[in-house]
């Protein structure tokens, strides 16, 4: 006689957590609950899971990928393959659901992106109201532009974007000459 049992599960993560995370939690706590069914006898055990994640089983199959989610995953597939289940893994399109969260570790890579955002948006303020550097300014108004560019600064780079340097204009300023004008005569 075939059993059939259904479980529905409903989790949430906190929500810096990735979609990714939400995939592998989904199918840890499946397994998890699976590993409760003692009473269940025989050598015929299965049990399918539906997922829509096919990142997470690639990253299940990859040995190099220790993630905490991965290697839950790995360890209870070990357990019950040891207790004689037979796991079978089917994809299945997503759907959205309110429920209680259940994991709530935020990847690095989320934590690291939100304090590189956090700080261009202070250094652009610090930027914007700054009186100083109009001439950077002009070249470079918005940081994140100028972080996105790979420039590399030479004398004559660094002289020309922040108006410093051997031009005749910077000697004007500090009265090292009388004249801002260019040699060629076609302006500061």
């Amino acid at each position: 006689m075939n059993k059939h049992l259904t479980f529905k599960l409903k989790y949430k993560l906190v929500e810096r957590c990735s979609n990714n995370q939400a995939e592998q939690l989904a199918i840890a706590k499946a397994l998890e609950e699976i590993q409760n069914l003692r009473y269940l006898q025989g050598n015929q055990r299965s049990v399918a899971i539906h997922t829509d994640s096919k990142i997470t089983w690639v990253a299940i199959a990859k040995p190099k990928n220790h993630q905490n989610l991965v290697e839950q995953i790995r360890d209870a597939i070990r357990r019950l393959e040891k207790d004689n289940w037979t796991i079978h893994f089917t994809w299945v399109k997503a759907s959205g659901s309110e429920a209680e969260i259940a994991y709530n570790k935020i990847p690095k890579s989320a934590v690291i992106r939100e304090l590189k955002e956090e700080g261009e948006q202070e250094w652009q303020s610090e930027w914007d109201a700054s009186t100083k550097g109009p001439i950077t300014k002009s070249f470079f108004p918005i940081i994140r532009d100028r972080l996105s560019k790979r420039l590399q600064m030479g004398v004559k780079q660094s002289t020309i974007v922040t108006g410093h340097g051997t031009l005749r204009s910077y000697f004007e300023r500090f009265k090292i000459t009388d004249d801002p004008k260019c040699v060629c005569n076609m302006g500061p």
